[in-house]
């Protein structure tokens, strides 16, 4: 049967990418507020399993399927995206100051590709109108993380400061903090990958939370277009700092085997293009790691088989966004059933048991 969306989306697909986000987004704001509409959408979108249920840190997941970074970047959209049966909802990238980001158009879709090139450079509201929407949330049953960077102008050798004001503003509204040092469109921001400028980053932010009343998981979040030995560089450095868990991936400079003629745009590539890649440093990571602290896995999700193999490679929570613009409102429920099918099919008790299975053997 035909979606909805299905119906719809080539209507979406004659707008610029970012126009199309923002009517998108302001139907999920007007439709968690309206009268009867929430519980309708939630009757039709938020499938549960007990078997998809997720513990890290402290923290309880419902499911495994979360919104990565970037979709919603004022936190104004959690209580919509509640409604459609996500797990958690990473809310950002936030800078300390109001920023514009780069200059429109920034955002591409290559449906030859299923994919997306951004290079949106944080456009951000600022820290204080993040933490104003987060208090003003009505979902509290949803896990909402909070991504964090740092200001265009602000020094590569001041970042640690911007990323420790918005830390302290809004790491106590948050259930986790993730640190965003691998966006492409920021200028010199994957320098922080850098063993000893990464190492004074996280132990800042790790001193910080221990003082905290209630300390937050913080995630680093990682780039797919490192060398083997600079990622591993990279995870001793956040194991040596205690962080709960890696995000891999964010998006690739990468261009290899598009066939849009968009593919020559400048910026972060997400969707289909990145799914070998993003599973490839997820298995990484859980090789050295062992699972412990966690990997979540983001990068080219649009199926449950693909949700399903990026956890046996070693995520034990996903994130989605590009697969979100391709496959519409339902993608989280879809998901999670396809997910549930493979689990029981395989022999499986929990999501847990087939985390980095894929490595183990």
């Amino acid at each position: 049967m035909t979606s909805l969306y299905a119906l719809i989306r080539p209507l979406l697909f004659r707008l610029d990418a970012e126009r199309a986000h923002d009517l998108t987004a302001k139907a999920l704001r007007v439709t968690s507020c309206a009268p009867l509409l929430p519980r309708l959408i939630r009757a039709l979108y938020a499938w549960e399993d007990p078997l998809l249920a997720v513990d890290w840190s402290g923290l309880h997941f419902a499911n495994p399927v979360g919104v990565a970074a970037g979709f919603d970047k004022r936190a104004d959209l959690v209580d919509g995206l509640a409604l459609l049966g996500f797990g958690h909802i990473e809310v950002g990238t936030v800078t300390p100051r109001p920023q514009p980001g780069n200059p429109r158009p920034r955002l591409f879709r290559l449906p030859e590709d299923t994919a997306l090139i951004n290079r949106l450079g944080f456009n951000s509201p600022g820290m204080v109108a993040v933490a104003r929407a987060l208090r003003a949330r009505r979902s509290r049953d949803v896990i909402v993380g909070v991504n964090i960077g740092k200001n265009r102008d602000t020094p590569l050798e001041r970042a640690v400061e911007d990323y420790v004001a918005t830390f302290v503003a809004l790491a106590p509204l948050a259930d986790y903090v993730a640190v965003n040092i691998s966006s492409p469109n920021t200028p010199g921001l994957r320098r922080l990958h850098e063993r000893v400028a990464l190492e004074t980053l996280l132990h800042e932010l790790t001193r910080l939370n221990r003082a905290l009343p209630h300390p937050r998981p913080i995630a680093l979040k990682v780039s797919p277009d490192e060398t083997p030995d600079q990622l591993e560089a990279v995870v001793r450095a956040g194991c040596d700092a205690g962080i709960a868990a890696f995000i891999a991936t964010n998006t690739t400079l990468a261009r290899d085997g598009l066939h849009s003629r968009l593919a020559i745009e400048t910026g972060g590539l997400s969707g289909r293009p990145l799914t070998q890649r993003a599973r490839q440093v997820i298995g990484t990571i859980y090789r050295l790691t062992h699972g412990a602290p966690p990997v979540i896995g983001v990068g080219g999700i649009a199926t449950a088989e693909d949700a399903y193999q990026h956890i046996r490679a070693g995520a034990r929570l996903i994130q989605i966004y590009t697969g979100m613009v391709y496959a519409g409102p339902a993608i989280a429920r879809d998901i999670k059933q396809g997910l549930a099918r493979r689990l029981r099919r395989d022999g499986f008790t929990s999501l847990e048991e087939a985390v980095g299975v894929m490595v183990a053997a």
